[in-house]
């Protein structure tokens, strides 16, 4: 019996540690570049638009190879980020080089505390600029290519099993498209792959750890109710690159499917509100938000 009790335990810690790699590198949005509705709207050229970003998220279940891991814990996230973008035109196209600095904290709690702990610090910050090949206002169509760059100088201690920085280099390359149909009906796509960089740090050992590219779609749905208030919901799908720690595969490939629904409204001319809902739909490895909520707060000036 004790035998059987103590292979129980092992393999529930194993399975523990995969999937909380997994969550390491979800958490510090590794998986893919999300958007919301709106994103790839190109702006006239001269406009400069602050942002805040803010995400509250809770978890329970912790899933291994897509099998639900017992256990009694929580895992709680509050992340902000902070956006400054400038429209301008080059040649003849919208560009916006734009920079995005995350922030927050990460705590897991119960069975899952003693693993993970808990962080907070400051994330990478993020470099990119979208270029659009289409812009076409008057009937709401938009195209744009934006390459990503995220600068390994957030927080990240080597120790710790959460944290905000990644200790390595990323690049993405995301492409948007924005559709009116009619007055009411407004469609965004969007699709991306991201490439990253070796950790030489990971983990107490200061292991290496590599990482396959990881691709993800995503598409959108908007009702303009009026032009200052819309309804909107999404749902996006990642394929997560595969983890290699010190020449040995820590995970295989990872999916994630999740779902937004939320408001969006033009306070005024220059100000734009946005609070939406979400939570994840399936995860083959890692924490499985049960709740998100999103909120943002966009000035244009």
């Amino acid at each position: 019996m004790k035998k059987v009790l103590l292979h129980a335990l092992n393999q529930w810690a194993h399975h523990l540690r995969r999937a909380s790699l997994c969550f390491m590198l979800l958490s510090e949005g590794a998986s893919a570049i999300d958007i919301d509705a709106g994103d790839y709207t190109a702006a006239p050229a001269g406009t400069n638009v602050g942002l805040l970003y803010m995400q509250h998220s809770e978890s329970k279940k912790l899933y291994s190879d897509g099998h639900d891991v017992s256990g009694d814990g929580r895992l709680r996230t509050d992340v902000g980020i902070l956006r400054a973008i400038h429209f301008m035109d080059v040649k003849g196209y919208i560009i916006d080089p734009q920079i995005l600095l995350p922030f927050g904290n990460l705590k897991a709690t119960g069975d899952y505390g003693s693993t993970l702990g808990a962080n907070a610090g400051v994330g990478d910050p993020i470099l990119a600029a979208t270029v659009w090949t289409s812009n076409d206002p008057v009937n709401r169509r938009y195209f744009g290519i934006t390459p990503f760059i995220y600068v390994p100088v957030g927080s990240y201690d080597h120790n710790e099993a959460l944290n905000m920085g990644e200790n390595r280099w990323r690049y993405a390359l995301q492409a948007g498209y924005i559709h009116g149909l009619g007055s009411k009906f407004t469609v965004d796509l969007a699709a991306d792959v991201t490439a990253y960089g070796a950790n030489d740090e990971y983990g107490p050992q200061k292991l290496k750890m590599e990482q396959d590219p990881t691709y993800q779609v995503q598409a959108f749905g908007r009702y303009h109710v009026s032009p200052a208030l819309d309804l909107r919901v999404g749902i996006a799908h990642s394929w997560i690159g595969a983890v290699d720690v010190d020449g040995n595969q820590a995970t295989g490939q990872a999916t994630e499917t999740k779902f937004t629904a939320g408001v969006g409204y033009q306070l005024d001319p220059r100000l734009h509100l946005m609070a939406l809902y979400g939570r994840d739909i399936n995860v083959s490895d890692g924490f499985k938000e049960q709740n998100r909520i999103n909120l943002r707060v966009a000035v244009a000036f």
